[in-house]
């Protein structure tokens, strides 16, 4: 890979190395075959926040077969517009040859000693024994490998999480764990996220007009555009109810 090589080529060349194609991997990571498409073009700016984005790029890269932590690492240097350095690994058989011929040599100089010192005394018993301080020889070691903590969502307390975004002019009215419901207008381009521990329950005035994303998983619009859904999240899944829509005054 190019030291400068964006994050979205080289996901888009190591997808397309293997044949498979963008609507694949849509199908089997469920995520939208559009966010997709904008991972691979660099348009970081259209999706959710980067949590999600990491999410997204942690399933792209299991399912293509790619080094999901290596995948992240690319991800945060191509923001920081640093370039991508590859880990080097040490030269392991150097360091293991040097090792081996420095205890050879050792071994011989050691050897060396006994030997003259066997020889002097039995040359001259009146010489006082020399005392042989053992060589200490220095242990080479490999400098250890940099480990790749790999970049994944922290644990919330809260074990649900729910994003909204409109396209279309939307009425939407959510309660989270039983607590005050909220009613708001969104218009396109916005939305909110909201976590909870045991239930959200939201009522949408335009079914077609909402983006959902739950769980980091981006969900299938539930009705078309005027439909009125009241969806219901929990731990089990999302259960949803079409009623007529409420007037708003």
């Amino acid at each position: 890979m190019d030291d400068k090589e964006s994050i979205g080529n080289y996901l888009r060349r190591e997808r397309e190395i293997r044949k498979i194609s963008l609507r694949e991997v849509a199908n089997h990571t469920r995520v939208r075959e559009h966010l997709l498409k904008a991972i691979e073009e660099d348009q970081f700016q259209l999706l959710p926040s980067a949590t999600y984005i990491k999410g997204f790029l942690l399933t792209y890269a299991n399912y293509i077969g790619l080094d999901p932590n290596d995948v992240i690492r690319r991800y945060e240097n191509f923001l920081k517009g640093e370039p991508v350095r590859h880990t080097e690994v040490p030269p392991e058989k150097k360091i293991l040859w040097k090792r081996k011929h420095l205890l050879m040599i050792g071994g011989v100089i050691v050897a060396s000693l006994i030997a003259l010192y066997f020889f002097l005394y039995l040359s001259k018993p009146a010489v006082e024994s020399i005392s042989v301080k053992p060589k200490t020889e220095e242990t080479l070691t490999s400098p250890p490998l940099p480990q790749i903590t790999g970049t994944t969502s922290v644990a919330e307390e809260e074990p649900l999480s729910l994003q909204l975004k409109a396209v279309e002019k939307t009425w939407v009215r959510i309660q989270v764990d039983g607590q005050p419901e909220q009613e708001m207008i969104l218009k396109p381009g916005e939305g909110g996220s909201h976590r909870g521990l045991k239930q959200i329950r939201l009522l949408v005035g335009n079914a077609g007009g909402l983006d959902l994303v739950f769980n980091e998983r981006p969900l299938e619009r539930f009705g078309k555009s005027g439909e009125v859904v009241t969806l219901t999240f929990t731990l089990q899944g999302v259960e949803a109810n079409r009623h007529e829509k409420p007037k708003t005054q």
